[in-house]
Parts: structure tokens; C-alpha cells; sequence
């Protein structure tokens, strides 16, 4: 999928405003430090005996996860070299899964899609009964996908990041049943991937970058995905970090119209 500049009519980033990039230190920390407070109130629930609130908090986590771990992938923190394998690392250790698969097959998905040499998009091509069936298998085959095309130190990775989940199992069989409940929500919980993060977002997509996917437009939805839902946008200006998505879609808003491509509405 081809971004804003293959796009007539649609400006250039630098006519919108480059302050669209502007990372601060303040946002990296909070960005990176989400995820870990949401393991935190995790592990406090658990050991209160407040079950009901672990779903939630699983839900929490996820969103910073994919939010931050989403914005180190396309360079939009402002991170160097090693801290950014570092972080694809401890972020994707989190959720137990690959941040360096997710980095591999997510740059595919920018540059290919729609085609078949991009494992991620391929949800948006079944159905959606077909993408809640594709949820178990997901994440292996983009690992695999990933690891076919690596070498040398990013297979190491690789397969570091691999033996995660069965590390987490294992101790939470036999160190702390809190743990086991965490890693099982973690892994059934990436089963809804296909359905939410491509099929929905790209479902009937068109010949052209603006209509080969969708965007969502309200007060509650948004914030609550971290500004995730911003899909359109992030496609055509991948370099936007996830936390001005919202002001670029203020700004872009113009374009679309006199375009034709109308925001769906939700609360």
C-alpha cells in the first residue's frame, strides 16, 4: 500500500506540518512505562483475589503494547539503533510474542499490500468468520514468515522471542498460577489480531490507498485505542507517531472530503 505521495490530492506531510512528528522524552517514557504499570495492577488483581478485573486490565496492556511497539516499528519514537531491538524485544515479552516478526511482516504489510507476499494483510481477504478462525495460527505463520527471511543476529531474536510463551507457561505451572492465567489471556487474546487489526480495518478494500482501508472518527473509541483506530491516516503517513494520528486526521479531514472518503462515525 502505497503512502500519501502516490496519493493526488492528498498533501505531502511537510504541507501539513512537520510538528505531526515531534516525539518528546516525556512521551517516550510514558509510552514505554504503560505496558509495565498495566503488569503491575495484572499481578495487584491477582494477588486481591479481583478477577474480574484482570479482562480489563488484559485489554489495557494489550492496546499500549500494540500502540508503543507499533510507533518503535515505523522509527516514530526517536530511537537509536539498539534501543529500538530492544524495545521491539521487551515490549513484544509483554504480550509473549515477537516484536521482530511483528517489525518484518508490518513493513511488509506497508509496502505490498494488497498482495500475497504480505502475511499480515492476509485476513482481509477471508471472511470474518474465516479471520476469528485464523486467530491460533496467526502469529506463527508471521513468525515463520519472519524467520525464513532473517539471518545472523535477528534470528537470534527470533527465536528468543519464540520460546517466550512456553517459558511463561511453564513457570505458571509450576511457580504461580497467577502467572498461567496472565499468559493465557496474553496468548488467546492475540487470537482476535486478524479479525481486529486487518480484516476490519482493510474489510472490501478498493483499487487505490484511499480506500484500501478504513478510519474510525469519535470521543471514546479513539482514546480508548490509543488512537489505533486512525488506520487511513497511519497508512498514508506511516512516520506519524500513534499519539498525533489524532491531529493529523484534523488536519487531513479537508482532503478526504473533496476526495470522497467519508470517516466512519462511531462514539
Amino acid at each position: 500500500m502505497k503512502g500519501a505521495a502516490a496519493v493526488p490530492g492528498i498533501p505531502r506531510l511537510t504541507d501539513l506540518g512537520t510538528d505531526l512528528l515531534v516525539t518528546t522524552r516525556g512521551r517516550r517514557v510514558f509510552a514505554f512505562s504503560l505496558p509495565y504499570l498495566g503488569v503491575a495492577l495484572f499481578a495487584s488483581a491477582m494477588a486481591l483475589g479481583w478477577w474480574w478485573a484482570t479482562p480489563l486490565i488484559a485489554f489495557g496492556i494489550f492496546v499500549a503494547v500494540v500502540t508503543a511497539t507499533h510507533d518503535v516499528v515505523h522509527r516514530s519514537l526517536g530511537l537509536g539503533r539498539t534501543a529500538t531491538e530492544w524495545a521491539l524485544f521487551l515490549l513484544g515479552a509483554v504480550l509473549l510474542e515477537s516484536g521482530h516478526a511483528y517489525r518484518a511482516t508490518h513493513l511488509q504489510h506497508h509496502r505490498t499490500f494488497p498482495s500475497k507476499d504480505d502475511p499480515e494483510g492476509h485476513p482481509a481477504d477471508l471472511s470474518m468468520l474465516g479471520a476469528i478462525l485464523y486467530g491460533p495460527v496467526f502469529l506463527a505463520r508471521l513468525w515463520w514468515w519472519a524467520y525464513r527471511r532473517a539471518s545472523g543476529r535477528q534470528r537470534t531474536w527470533l527465536l528468543a522471542e519464540a520460546a517466550l510463551p512456553f517459558a511463561a507457561v511453564g513457570a505458571g505451572a509450576l511457580l504461580w498460577h497467577g502467572l498461567l492465567v496472565y499468559a493465557t489471556m496474553m496468548i488467546v487474546g492475540s487470537w482476535v489480531y486478524p479479525l481486529l487489526t486487518v480484516h476490519l480495518p482493510h474489510r472490501h478494500y478498493g483499487e487505490d490507498p484511499l480506500t484500501q482501508t478504513h478510519t474510525l472518527r469519535g470521543r471514546v473509541v479513539p482514546r480508548l485505542f490509543l488512537e489505533l483506530t486512525y488506520h487511513l491516516e497511519h497508512h498514508l503517513y506511516p512516520q506519524v507517531p500513534s499519539h498525533n494520528l489524532a491531529r493529523l486526521a484534523q488536519r487531513l479531514d479537508p482532503f478526504l472530503d473533496e476526495a470522497g472518503v467519508h470517516p466512519r462515525r462511531v462514539i
